[in-house]
């Protein structure tokens, strides 16, 4: 089906709105009248100028082992019914990968209501963003150590949970850095409570929390935000959230693996409420590997040919080199004995899973004889997490 992408105007607004109500059986709510600073919408549209689908570019930065890297990050992808299945995913995506590479963004992500048509799109699954119920009965009551202090907290103390929040995410890979236009919370806090829990005036832990109705046996505290630098904050929080055990049996919350936090909740608790599957793909794999950081004992160079069918900028023969901290991805005139999709770019250099792997998958090829193990090199920062879903 022939359509033109563009970029969505203030006029398309409340078209695109309506489709995407339509597509995700959204509650009514008014329509957008004016577009938002730090996205880009885009529309698919026929001959005759109907919408036939949409797509958001987030412009998100992401964290790679202490450098932000920036991101088209994709949401609100929708297509009319009747539309479906002819191509017009693959248009609005493949414009979207363009303006972002325009732009300067290096990476991608999203959250899949299915995944087929993005995998067809070169992105790949590289991991799950997971929410627990954990009855909060079952939490330990620390009481805070003698030299910490726990309190409420205001807006004012917004900056300080934000400064914690970067000094947990900023050596991990793949989180949100909740820079920018789109986390401007301006004057109200984003939670009906905050917990602090300072040592010496300095922060080491939060909780922003949502109380929800009723005290009943189906009564849930959802916890949006905790974090902490220090084990003696982590318990102090875990505390205070089983105080609410008399009020609200049932704590949700979502789990960033391997945190101060959760080494000191009862995890064998924990009951699944939900899984989020995400996404990830190179824009431009030459930004993407130099603009990240990498682990200081990473070090080596291999070659490889990339085929990148939506972004045809990426598709090639590159040589990676990884040593002291830093990358670098320059194009290749010799030979190689190594194959990569696109896919299995992703899955590597999301840390989600090992070159042996990804060649099992069909996602890399090697020459008969050629070891696999060498693209393990794209791999060295090691899996990468989602804490926000977009």
């Amino acid at each position: 089906m022939p359509v033109t992408v563009r970029p969505l105007t203030d006029a398309d607004l409340t078209d695109a709105w309506a489709l995407g109500r339509l597509a995700f059986g959204s509650d009514p709510q008014p329509p957008p009248t004016t577009t938002t600073a730090g996205l880009t919408r885009y529309g698919a549209f026929d001959a005759s100028g109907a919408l036939l689908g949409k797509a958001v570019d987030l412009h998100h930065d992401q964290w790679w082992t202490g450098r932000a890297v920036a991101a088209a990050d994709v949401a609100g992808v929708a297509v009319a019914p009747e539309a479906r299945g002819r191509g017009v995913a693959r248009a609005l995506l493949g414009a979207l990968l363009r303006g972002a590479h325009e732009r300067g963004a290096a990476v991608s992500a999203l959250f899949p209501t299915v995944g087929a048509p993005y995998r067809a799109c070169g992105w790949e699954v590289a991991g799950v963003l997971r929410t627990v119920d954990l009855p909060t009965a079952a939490l330990p009551r620390h009481r805070p150590a003698a030299h910490l202090t726990v309190r409420s907290g205001r807006t004012a103390d917004l900056p300080a949970t934000a400064a914690l929040y970067e000094q947990v995410t900023r050596h991990r890979c793949g989180l949100l850095t909740r820079r920018g236009p789109l986390f401007d919370h301006g004057d109200e806090l984003p939670y009906d409570g905050l917990t602090l829990v300072e040592h010496d005036g300095h922060l080491v832990g939060y909780a922003g929390w949502q109380r929800g109705r009723g005290y009943g046996s189906d009564s849930v505290l959802t916890v949006e935000d905790v974090l902490a630098t220090t084990a003696d904050a982590s318990r102090a929080l875990v505390g205070v959230l089983a105080s609410w055990h008399s009020v609200a049996p049932t704590l949700r919350l979502t789990l960033l693996p391997g945190d101060a936090v959760a080494a000191h909740l009862p995890l064998e608790n924990a009951r699944e409420h939900e899984q989020d599957t995400w996404m990830h793909r190179p824009v431009e794999v030459t930004r993407a590997v130099a603009d990240r950081g990498w682990p200081p004992y990473a070090r080596g160079t291999v070659t490889f040919d990339l085929d990148d069918p939506l972004a045809e900028w990426n598709t090639g023969t590159w040589r990676l080199d990884v040593a002291d901290g830093h990358g670098e991805l320059r194009r290749w005139h010799g030979e190689t004995d190594l194959r990569l999709s696109v896919r299995g770019f992703a899955l590597l250099y999301a840390g989600a899973a090992t070159a042996t792997a990804v060649a099992e998958a069909g996602l890399l090829h090697p020459t008969p004889g050629a070891d696999p193990r060498a693209a393990d090199l794209l791999a060295a920062g090691g899996p990468a997490h989602l804490h926000d879903y977009f």
